[in-house]
């Protein structure tokens, strides 16, 4: 049987029920958007000296890049990846105490409840990585994007590449990403849109996949 390889089918992620959704996220698409923050001014206080929440921390690729930027990341999960954070579940229980910043890569099936902890909890701001597609949706629009709406959309001009369970320089994908961001007292009529242009050469780093090796990943390729 011949695989359907259309962009619709190879664009989907389907994971089970109770997946850890293991996809981490290449730092280089972390500096892209904190370069993005950066350049917006605006800022009562410098980035290095604000603390920025990355409840989804995984293996730390994302925590790594926001380190460069800010002057603390508090870093959990749920599930002990072996990087050393704190196991925590981030939508169960008291709202943890107020941050800046919150950044993540949330769980697909769980993302809109991690974008609205995240903004009851982030004083600043939130900046959410998600599959462009995430922008769709008639639920997703009434009860997310219509009641919270964000400032900001930043599509990636290049596809920034996932695999599951392993952060790796190698392969393609058919999926596109997107930065959806929340920036706190930023009056607009609705979301500006922002290409992200060509940078994951500039930004990019050999020690990036340090942990890197041939081994097959534990899935697909996202």
């Amino acid at each position: 049987m011949t695989q359907n390889r259309s962009t619709a089918v190879m664009q989907r992620r389907v994971e089970p029920h109770d997946s850890l959704d293991d996809f981490p996220t290449p730092p280089w698409a972390t500096r892209a958007v904190c370069e993005w923050l950066l350049a917006q001014g605006g800022h009562c206080q410098p980035l290095s000296s604000l603390l920025v929440r990355e409840p989804c921390a995984n293996r730390g690729h994302m925590v790594a890049a926001l380190r460069e930027f800010f002057g603390t990341v508090d870093a959990a999960d749920i599930h002990d990846y072996g990087a050393g954070f704190p196991v925590r579940d981030y939508l169960f229980g008291p709202l943890p105490a107020a941050v800046h910043w919150t950044f993540m890569n949330p769980p697909f099936r769980l993302a809109e409840q991690f974008i609205q902890r995240a903004l009851a909890t982030s004083r600043d701001g939130v900046a959410v990585i998600v599959r462009s597609a995430f922008l769709e949706g008639v639920g997703r629009f009434r009860d997310l994007f219509s009641a919270l709406p964000p400032s900001d959309i930043l599509q990636f001009s290049e596809r920034v590449v996932m695999h599951k369970g392993k952060l790796s320089p190698k392969g393609s994908t058919a999926t596109s990403y997107s930065w959806i961001v929340w920036r706190r007292g930023f009056v607009a009529d609705h979301p500006r849109f922002h290409w992200i242009p060509p940078c994951r050469a500039r930004l990019e780093r050999k020690e990036d996949y340090a942990a890197y090796c041939d081994a097959p990943a534990t899935g697909g390729l996202l």
